[in-house]
């Protein structure tokens, strides 16, 4: 990201935290329980990778030691057409970065791996009947 320095000189690039902010999510639906996420083993992620889908974040819990104390200790992240979505744990993320790190841990559901291919040649219908084999009866 560039920044513009007065008298419209430009500065040096500064690196960003994340890959982008959103409000909301782009993906469907996926209906994972908190047990259901305890089952993905966590993996490290570059947070510059991490699509946030939370605009706003609460500066007393980014500040509270205990904000995990009942939850999940990784963040939970979606990998949607190719992206990763940082689904909960922004605080977790962020007071990481906070500590000069730049990668985390967290599980990552890979919705990619879940949804069916798409179907990308002709479909069955387009393929000419063959004419019957000689001598074959059927019965």
């Amino acid at each position: 990201m560039e920044r513009s320095a007065p008298g419209g000189q430009r500065a040096e690039t500064v690196p960003l935290i994340f890959k982008a902010v959103r409000d909301g999510r782009p993906y469907p639906e996926h209906g994972l329980s908190a047990r259901d996420w305890a089952m993905i083993p966590p993996r490290q992620v570059r947070m510059d990778t991490l699509t946030t889908t939370k605009r706003q974040l609460a500066l007393d819990t980014l500040l509270a030691d205990d904000s995990t104390f009942y939850g999940d200790l990784f963040p939970h992240a979606v990998q949607w057409h190719g992206e990763l979505y940082l689904e909960d744990g922004l605080h977790r993320a962020l007071r990481a970065a906070l500590q000069q790190r730049n990668v985390i841990h967290v599980r990552v559901l890979d919705l990619d791996a879940l949804s069916p291919v798409q179907a990308t040649g002709p479909s069955t219908e387009a393929i000419p009947a063959q004419p019957p084999v000689p001598g074959s009866r059927r019965g």
